[in-house]
């Protein structure tokens, strides 16, 4: 069977998935018809997947990937493309992310996940109460493919504001801290991206509820993200992407200049070796 054909990001994900499945299918030498025998499902429903109008559940996938002997590359395709190692809230999101021109973002507890080390990560993902080892480690995987969009030819522009409590929170310790910063001096050598830190001598309480990221569509509304205790919020509402923009703009006023936020971030690493 013949490597999978690379999928474009700003393509509907289904239709990829669908088109994909019916190369490999007619690759393999079976029609719908026989799909559908093999599987016992009908041959209406293979049709709509193949063509993008239906979600496949993993049952259907594992099936279909058994039927035309894919090795299991079918499968971990709908997994990418579902994003189905992450919340069902959190899928529309990653959708937009994979659009985004720009991405503007606030943390104030944590390191965006676009720029979390892998440990990092790892850690953050555990804390989530009752989640098991696997998930732990497919939702790791998945953050670090999302951190792909910085490889691409013309990466979105992205834009983070932290709290500077963010660069001395104890998550997984010394080492672990240390790397993380030491990823973010890293990151910022990209003309692309950038980050300021918002001191906390301020005492500054604009966004200290929670994080949130902003979202620069092509020819489409910006779309926000916003997070919360239970789960994260998308939108795309006038009113709630005005609120997010005057929010981040506060932040920003508020927030040291790059140089000095660098200076900041060197600072806190030697602390933490």
């Amino acid at each position: 069977m013949s490597a999978l054909s690379k999928s474009d990001p700003l393509a509907k994900p289904l239709v990829t998935l669908g088109t994909e499945m019916r190369r490999c299918r007619k690759e393999f030498g079976l029609t719908q018809d026989q799909v559908a025998e093999i599987t016992q499902f009908s041959q209406s429903l293979v049709g709509f997947i193949e063509r993008g109008e239906r979600t496949p559940s993993r049952n259907f996938m594992q099936r279909y990937d058994n039927a035309i002997e894919a090795g299991g590359e079918l499968v971990r395709l709908w997994e990418e493309l579902t994003h189905a190692a992450s919340p069902r809230w959190f899928r529309t999101w990653l959708d937009v992310e994979q659009q985004a021109r720009s991405l503007h973002t606030w943390q104030p507890l944590v390191v965006p996940g676009l720029l979390q080390t892998e440990e990092y990560a790892r850690l953050v993902i555990r804390g989530e109460p009752g989640i098991t080892d696997e998930q732990v480690e497919k939702a790791v995987a998945a953050r670090m493919k999302r951190q792909e969009i910085f490889a691409r030819a013309i990466p979105p522009l992205f834009r983070a504001i932290l709290d500077e409590g963010v660069l001395h929170r104890p998550i997984g310790g010394k080492e672990v801290m240390r790397r993380q910063l030491e990823r973010l001096v890293e990151a910022i050598e990209s003309p692309r991206i950038g980050l300021q830190i918002v001191p906390t001598a301020l005492g500054v309480t604009t966004g200290i509820l929670g994080g949130f990221v902003i979202a620069r569509l092509p020819r489409r509304p910006d779309s926000v993200y916003i997070q919360s205790a239970a789960h994260g919020h998308v939108s795309d509402r006038p009113e709630d992407v005005e609120l997010i923009h005057s929010r981040y703009d506060t932040l920003r006023a508020e927030a040291h200049p790059q140089p000095v936020s660098i200076a900041l971030i060197r600072e806190a690493e030697r602390l933490w070796t």
